[in-house]
């Protein structure tokens, strides 16, 4: 059941992917969330609609929890999470580093995953128990983590909040770890962030504050990879922390983000 979901995902993220490829020409942004530069744009609730429009029709009952339009739908064990345009600034800009994401649980477990990201040309799905893939011209390909062992070669991967107080604190954080790693990276899109770390492009990625939506699938995506997927040690990972690292280099990262007080700050 798990792989029928997968392709199922697959299929409605392609869908909603489309009609924001399609939009990206004529955007402006509707409404903002945490702060004014926290955008919703008239796309983001466009694919959201689609999606559940999709979900219902294929799977009528389900629970969908959005990050538009919150929870809906019967109490059943299948939970569809989605972030119908994660990388909304990007998005707005023109960037390309933007997806849409959708993950699927099954009695509260994470069993299938998919981040599409259509200016990147870029399609990612992960099946738990089974392993996750890229997809890229229609030629899947298995991923696997960097392999890296030591957090100072490490490139990493981060984001920040919208909320003054909080990006000054993790601000203070980077600026703290950068000279222990080979570098860092700032995505704008955390699901292509998770997703980088099981193809290897980033070594670690870790962020405070990132929703259900934000990780659902790109988590699943780095964990059936290799990545351990955690919060600090002997935490999971949530909105607090969220880390995702190959194995040797969770460890060491881990202690530094705790060494710097990284759950201290607002």
């Amino acid at each position: 059941m798990n792989r029928e979901l997968a392709e199922l995902a697959l299929d409605i993220g392609r869908e909603a992917a489309a009609l924001l490829l399609a939009g990206s020409a004529d955007v402006a942004p509707v409404a903002t969330k945490t702060s004014p530069h926290d955008l919703v744009t008239q796309r983001d609730r466009e694919s959201e609609d689609l999606i559940r429009r999709r979900i219902e029709e294929a799977r009528p009952g389900d629970q969908v929890l959005g990050e538009e339009q919150g929870t809906v739908g019967a109490r059943s064990d299948v939970k569809w999470i989605v972030d119908p345009l994660d990388g909304t600034v990007n998005y707005f800009y023109g960037q390309p580093a933007w997806a849409v994401s959708i993950g699927v649980e099954r009695a509260g477990q994470p069993c299938a995953g998919v981040v599409v990201a259509p200016a990147l040309g870029e399609e990612y799905v992960a099946v738990a128990g089974e392993g996750s893939w890229t997809i890229v011209a229609g030629d899947w390909r298995r991923l696997a983590v960097s392999g890296q062992e030591q957090l100072a070669d490490s490139v990493v991967g981060t984001g920040f909040g919208y909320v003054a107080e909080r990006r000054a604190d993790q601000g203070r954080i980077v600026a703290a770890l950068l000279p222990h790693l080979r570098d860092i990276r700032r995505v704008g899109a955390a699901a292509l962030d998770l997703c980088w770390v099981g193809a290897g492009r980033l070594d670690a990625h870790y962020e405070r504050g990132l929703q259900p939506w934000d990780r659902a699938a790109g988590s699943l995506v780095a964990a059936e990879a290799g990545a351990i997927v955690a919060g600090l040690p002997g935490q999971p990972a949530g909105t607090e922390l969220a880390i995702a690292a190959s194995p040797a280099v969770y460890p060491e990262l881990a202690r530094r983000l705790a060494d710097l007080g990284v759950l201290a700050g607002p």
